[in-house]
């Protein structure tokens, strides 16, 4: 089902219609851990179980053994402006269990090289407010003074 507009057809003409769906999936990380072979998705309302199945399997060749869906509660929250409560929608999510001895892990974005790099990055920081604490002990004796006068 689509809700484009398509040119209308005239005899003569060639035919310029062409099927475009208004189905969307997005890979979504669960809140709870899954086991390896399970994979969320957060999908349009109107797909079905058998359309989740022939997306993965058709478009990406992905390996499906079974798909379970449920509708979550959208979040609901205070607006800025005028304060009163709006709901927003209620997401389609669907658990695709994987065929064969196919796993899916999320790719680590933040690895551990870069936690090193925080840890350098804190001990530069700590060592700043060393030097800028000094600073001020140096100076607290002429307030109105600036830094590069003295000697």
């Amino acid at each position: 089902m689509s809700t484009r507009w398509y040119p209308l057809y005239q005899r003569g003409c060639p035919q310029l219609r062409i099927f475009l769906p208004n189905f969307w999936m997005k890979l979504v990380r669960p809140k709870h851990e899954l086991p390896g072979n399970i994979v969320q998705f957060e999908c349009s309302l109107e797909m079905t179980k058998h359309d989740i199945r022939n997306y993965l399997e058709k478009i990406y060749n992905v390996p499906v053994v079974d798909v379970r869906t449920r509708i979550g509660l959208g979040p609901t929250r205070r607006d800025p402006t005028y304060g009163y409560v709006v709901k927003d929608d209620d997401p389609k999510i669907a658990y695709v269990t994987l065929g064969g001895n196919e796993t899916f892990k999320f790719p680590d974005l933040f690895p551990e090289k870069d936690k090193d790099k925080k840890i350098d990055e804190e001990k530069a920081m700590d060592e700043s407010k060393r030097g800028f604490k000094k600073y001020l002990e140096k100076h607290k004796e002429k307030p109105g003074v600036p830094s590069w006068l003295s000697i």
